[in-house]
């Protein structure tokens, strides 16, 4: 990948339906931008909002444009609207291929870019018909993906959990999927944790989240009420609409001095570093960039066993992992981490290794790289 192309530089246009926040799947897109932005890619980035995410684009000297009438909600003449505006961009730009994430940003984009004949790929960051989501909206999701499928070149997954979940449904036909894992830029050694050392006999706990119906601070709030008479605090880095609901349950359950609600915060490796154990409780999940930059930065991961997870943690080597919704079985998994310094330690060193061989930015740069190159050279592009 040391030369991208002899003549010019490709022009890679990335679909996303939402900048006004920073979620996983933004800050994967982010890396990616970066990445092939550096090795002499012409980038563009196009979203139906402008926020924090556009911000942070636009920082980083990253081409951004906003998409009209792109919205995540189901609004059949928008979505036309939509559709006709974003070919229109398309047309205007000509990228070289068309990368489109999320699921609303990914139907349209599809069906954008397939009209024109350019090159797309569509990755899916989690399947909204996984366990863990309402029957109605899975069934519904299932379809919708179905119906989409044909207009992708290439279906990136971002776990072998949701590859097979894909195949299981006839999603697609397992030529046009793959797996590429996420990958993340390291971070200097005065960012490293040090889960197994005393701070003051305080055992600092720590989730970063979005507070949305995905994710279950809630269940850890209960879980952490029972381990009262240990010597802990949690940090709870992330903002959304659950957010009052699990402050005035921290309330209820006595714990407001010992639980910290932090917001959307811009210096999350700082946070991650002075913590002792990562927490992720979730309903669903693809494979939660969360827990990656945890494990680079070597803490234990405690999570809920769903979708992906467990591909990027390991049960009792990078961490424990308890049933979905199990307040019994995340009781028992934080009690071990606390009462263990040698263990968290231990598993900690385990979770900066599997980071080191499978979760780097360059994996993620090649192997997402060669999936665009196969793309582009059966339509008869220059790579």
């Amino acid at each position: 990948m040391s030369v991208i192309r002899q003549k010019g530089s490709l022009h890679l246009a990335y679909l996303i339906t939402r900048a006004d926040e920073l979620g996983g799947a933004q800050m994967h897109v982010l890396d990616l931008a970066r990445g092939y932005q550096a090795r002499g890619c012409q980038v563009t980035i196009l979203a139906g909002s402008q926020g924090s995410f556009s911000e942070l684009v636009q920082a980083a000297g990253i081409s951004f444009m906003q998409v009209p009438f792109l919205q995540r909600a189901i609004h059949p003449w928008k979505d036309v609207r939509c559709l006709l505006a974003l070919r229109r961009l398309l047309q205007t730009l000509k990228p070289d291929l068309v990368a489109t994430h999320s699921s609303k940003a990914g139907w349209l984009g599809r069906l954008a870019a397939h009209s024109l004949r350019i090159p797309v790929v569509f990755t899916a960051h989690g399947w909204a018909f996984t366990e863990g989501i309402p029957y109605p909206q899975r069934w519904l999701f299932r379809i919708a993906e179905r119906l989409a499928a044909p207009f992708a070149d290439k279906i990136i997954t971002v776990s072998e959990y949701d590859l097979k979940l894909a195949l299981r449904y006839r999603i697609a036909p397992p030529e046009r999927l793959i797996t590429v894992y996420y990958g993340i830029p390291d971070i200097p050694l005065h960012l490293r944790a040090h889960p197994g050392a005393d701070s003051n006999g305080i055992v600092r706990l720590i989730m970063v989240a979005r507070f949305s119906p995905q994710k279950d601070q809630a269940l850890v709030l209960r879980a952490l009420a029972g381990l009262r008479d240990l010597p802990w605090e949690l940090e709870l880095v992330g903002d959304g609409p659950l957010r009052p609901a699990c402050e005035q349950l921290a309330r209820q359950l006595q714990l407001s001095k010992r639980v910290h609600f932090l917001g959307e915060r811009k210096d999350v490796a700082e946070r991650l570093a002075r913590a002792h154990i990562f927490v992720l409780a979730s309903n669903y999940e693809g494979l939660p960039i969360t827990i990656l930059e945890a494990m680079r930065a070597g803490l234990p991961v405690v999570a809920a066993n769903v979708s992906g997870v467990s591909e990027g943690v390991e049960h009792g080597k990078t961490g424990l992992l308890f049933a979905r919704g199990n307040v019994e079985e995340l009781r028992s998994c934080l009690r071990t981490l606390i009462l263990s310094p040698e263990l968290r330690q231990n598993m900690g060193c385990m979770g900066r290794m599997k980071y080191e061989m499978q979760f780097t930015l360059d994996n993620m740069l090649e192997n997402t790289w060669n999936v665009y190159s196969e793309v582009i050279a059966r339509k008869g592009g220059d790579v």
